[in-house]
């Protein structure tokens, strides 16, 4: 039988052992990649990764609150969310020298493209040109030619401007764009659908009005795109690896096979 990320958040909702276990194993290593990825000053720092551990098993977090089928790349996106605010709880980020409201960005962008946006908002990710050329399958000339048009576009809106503007102001507008979002905002399953090339062209067309005007749904879109490259690269830990980490949150023992209790009395003879 499949073990599914479906049943991984009823396992851990129910606080079972498959469920912690499943978790830890898989997604320990993404919890260490958005940290080094957002916070590059604290990758080696494993208390932080430990604190955010504990962050997340606290059943008020809410990271395993849905029951819903849940596709493995929607969980991922919604914990990169959780890992994100529990870092910024523990220690936060310094505010930038200038700074960028999404209504100005908004405003001076509202012209560009959807996929010109997309290319926009992962600067505020922090994502270099091949990385976003990868994501978007576009060249890193065209990514390049899209943030200097969109550079142009709010320098022309603000009082000071520097280049890294939009990558400095990107925890701050991550979060504007997050509080936007509404019952009109389009689901996980379709945006992944239309990344997967599986939407149909009238449905299509209705996403497209909503996505184009709708910041929310821009970011959810570029975090999905994001979540795929770095399950793609994703190595799970290994059993001895992810003892540490379950004996931490005090994840019940996993219950042993007959056969497995008689090999594991076997070994201690």
């Amino acid at each position: 039988m499949i073990y599914t990320c479906y049943d991984m958040i009823r396992d851990c909702r129910a606080n079972r052992a498959a469920g912690w276990s499943y978790f830890v194993t898989n997604y320990v290593p993404t919890i260490r990649n958005f940290i080094a990825h957002y916070f590059p000053e604290r990758r080696d720092d494993r208390a932080m990764i430990e604190r955010v551990l504990l962050a997340l098993r606290n059943p008020e977090s809410g990271l395993f609150h849905s029951l819903d089928p849940a596709p493995e790349r929607w969980f991922v996106s919604e914990l990169r969310q959780h890992i994100l605010a529990a870092v910024e709880a523990d220690r936060a980020s310094d505010r930038p020298e200038i700074e960028l409201d999404l209504e100005t960005l908004a405003g001076a962008l509202s012209d560009l493209t959807i996929v010109e946006k997309q290319v926009v908002w992962f600067e505020t990710m922090r994502y270099e040109k091949d990385d976003v050329a990868a994501m978007l399958k576009m060249s890193p000339v065209t990514v390049e030619k899209i943030r200097e048009k969109a550079s142009e576009l709010i320098r022309a809106k603000v009082d000071r401007w520097r280049r890294s503007l939009i990558r400095n102001n990107g925890g701050q507008l991550g979060r504007a764009a997050t509080a936007l979002k509404s019952e009109n905002c389009l689901p996980a399953k379709a945006l992944l659908d239309v990344i997967d090339g599986r939407s149909n062209w009238y449905r299509r067309d209705e996403m497209d009005r909503h996505i184009a005007g709708c910041w929310y749904c821009i970011d959810n879109f570029c975090r999905l795109r994001e979540v795929c490259e770095m399950l793609r690269n994703s190595v799970a830990l290994t059993e001895p690896e992810a003892v540490p980490f379950l004996t931490l949150i005090g994840a019940p023992a996993r219950k042993l096979s007959g056969w497995k209790k008689l090999f594991a009395a076997g070994k201690t003879q």
